[in-house]
Order: structure tokens, then C-alpha cells, then sequence
């Protein structure tokens, strides 16, 4: 059963904007993702290489952060139900490092709507930004979504 609580491609405005609930990185976060990836990099998994890096510390994996970044975009709501397909990371910049213990929200704000009468719906380009608690901008990019027209 599909429940709808996201929005269809017509309710989409420019300019429409959302924000996440905060997620705190953990260590474990951190080891899981190594262990799933094979990303074993000192930076990451080290704790003494980290010391004598420019950071000073262990620092998430830019994909983790891109993958929590996914997460807490799901977790808005705003395509629950309704998202055809997550079609392209349009750009994406990894600005500063997440380290563990940091809390990350994602802001999104649509930036461009085309319809695709002919895949039910239409194309959302979402510009993102995974902040911290410090409301730094650690990750920023667009992403472009497929989502379901209203049904008749």
C-alpha cells in the first residue's frame, strides 16, 4: 500500500523551502561506513594518525555525510509517497568536515521545476545544505528528484 504524505509535482513551488529534524554523527556511524564501504582511511578510523592531520581529529567520510545528508532529506517528508526516483546529484561540494559528536540538519529549497507529463510527473531540482550545530555549511549541492503528478 502506498501512503501519500509527500508532495505531488503540481504542489511544488520555487523558492519552497524545508528542514530536516538534526541527527547527531557518532563513532559508530563512522566504523559501520568503513566496514560497508571498505573506506578504511586513517582520517576516518585512526584516532592517533588524526592527531598529527591539519584537522587534529577523525572526521566522518564524505560519502557518509552525503548518505546522512539523503536520510534526513527522506526524513521531511516531503517526498514520501510521491518520489518517482532520485535522478542525479546535479553538483555537490563536501565544504568542511563532519567530525564525531557533530548534530547535521539539511535545509532544501526548490530551485527548478519541469514537467514530464510522459514519466507521470515531473522533475524537482532541490538545492541542499547539510549544516551543523554551528550553522556552517559542511555539504551544499543540487539534487533532481522525479516526482508523481497529482493522480486524476
Amino acid at each position: 500500500m502506498n501512503i501519500q504524505r509527500g508532495k505531488y509535482f503540481e504542489e511544488f513551488e520555487l523558492g519552497m523551502s524545508f528542514t530536516s529534524p538534526g541527527r547527531t554523527v557518532t563513532e559508530s556511524d563512522i566504523v559501520s561506513f568503513a566496514g560497508l564501504s571498505g573506506d578504511y582511511t586513517q582520517i576516518h578510523t585512526d584516532a592517533e594518525f588524526s592527531k598529527s592531520t591539519v584537522v587534529g581529529e577523525r572526521v566522518a567520510h564524505g560519502l557518509l555525510g552525503l548518505a546522512i545528508a539523503s536520510g534526513l532529506a527522506v526524513r521531511t517528508g516531503v517526498l514520501e509517497g510521491t518520489v518517482i526516483a532520485f535522478r542525479e546529484i546535479v553538483e555537490w561540494k563536501f565544504v568542511k568536515p563532519i567530525f564525531i559528536g557533530d548534530t547535521v540538519r539539511v535545509t532544501q529549497e526548490v530551485v527548478e521545476l519541469k514537467s514530464l507529463p510522459r514519466l507521470g510527473g515531473g522533475a524537482v531540482n532541490i538545492e541542499l545544505r547539510l549544516l551543523n550545530q554551528h550553522d556552517d555549511v559542511v555539504m551544499k549541492g543540487v539534487w533532481k528528484v522525479l516526482v508523481s503528478s497529482t493522480p486524476e
